[in-house]
């Protein structure tokens, strides 16, 4: 891995994951987010070791702490909750770690998972803590807010969205494109509404800019994404991995995610969230 990448995957993993799980409302996740650092600290500790045994050991206790949150969301789905739009893409934001942690152990063990290569599972780390958990936990709080056909798309969809790139793995490079399509659609759904938020009555500056970065950071990091499913699919010239990790990668992981989640703290912190933009009439809250 690269430094960036770890880099990259450190925030995912010692601060993106917490503060979502905070930003859930679930009081059953306290305690897992409570012991969040037993289990991230030990993962970050991998990311710079070389592949070995120590590093699988310390990438298998983050694997422990993502699988407690897979298995809460499994079980509430189980006993048919959380079956909303807003609610689905909960659910798939507290699985997509699991997935990150999974490609995470193969990698630092140094072997091939399902075929792909070290590189690939080093990219998959990060892609499922900000692509998966922090882009799933934003569409389904925006969805929260926003209580019409936008809204449920964007929670559906990101969802969605990330289900066939990863399916796209397996299937080929069409597949994957089809699922960038769909993501990018729900992303780009997600930050027009948080746009929305951002330009509400009675935000105070900060949190507006926030908001507003968020959503503008999506439109050129899906454009990204887009170019580079695109070129693989098709041969087309497009960014290098490298490339992707250093522009995609950092401003979904700064511009979307840490943004987003520092404003939905303040948002929250402030009380119900109202949707409406200067001007209009009718409000909103959660």
């Amino acid at each position: 891995m690269s430094a960036l990448v770890n880099i990259i995957v450190m925030l995912g993993m010692l601060v993106v994951v917490p503060a979502g799980l905070r930003l859930t409302g679930r009081r059953e996740l306290d305690r897992i987010r409570r012991l969040w650092p037993v289990f991230a600290v030990p993962g970050a500790i991998a990311l710079w070791l070389p592949r070995g045994t120590t590093a699988t050991v310390l990438a298998c206790c983050y694997a422990l702490g993502t699988a407690l949150l897979a298995l809460h969301a499994s079980r509430r789905a189980a006993r048919g909750r959380d079956l909303d739009p807003a609610g689905i893409a909960l659910l798939t934001a507290l699985v997509t770690p699991a997935v990150a942690a999974t490609a995470l152990v193969a990698e630092r063990s140094g072997n091939e998972l399902f075929g792909f290569g070290l590189g690939i599972l080093a990219l998959t780390v990060p892609h499922f803590h900000f692509a998966g958990f922090a882009a799933a936990l934003i569409a389904g709080l925006v969805c929260r807010v926003s209580d019409g056909p936008a809204g449920r798309f964007a929670a559906l969809s990101v969802p969605l969205g990330t289900l066939l790139v990863l399916v796209g793995y397996f299937i080929g490079d069409w597949a994957e494109l089809a699922g960038a399509l769909v993501l990018t659609a729900g992303m780009w759904t997600v930050g027009l509404l948080t746009w929305r938020l951002g330009r509400a009555g009675g935000r105070d500056r900060t949190t507006r800019l926030l908001l507003l970065a968020s959503a503008a950071v999506l439109v050129a990091t899906m454009l990204l994404a887009l170019s580079w499913a695109l070129g693989e699919a098709t041969g087309l010239p497009h960014p290098t991995l490298t490339w992707m990790a250093a522009t995609h990668g950092l401003g979904n992981a700064l511009g979307f995610a840490l943004c987003s989640l520092l404003a939905w703290r303040r948002l929250c912190a402030q009380g119900p969230v109202r949707t409406e933009v200067p001007h209009r009439t009718g409000s909103r809250t959660a």
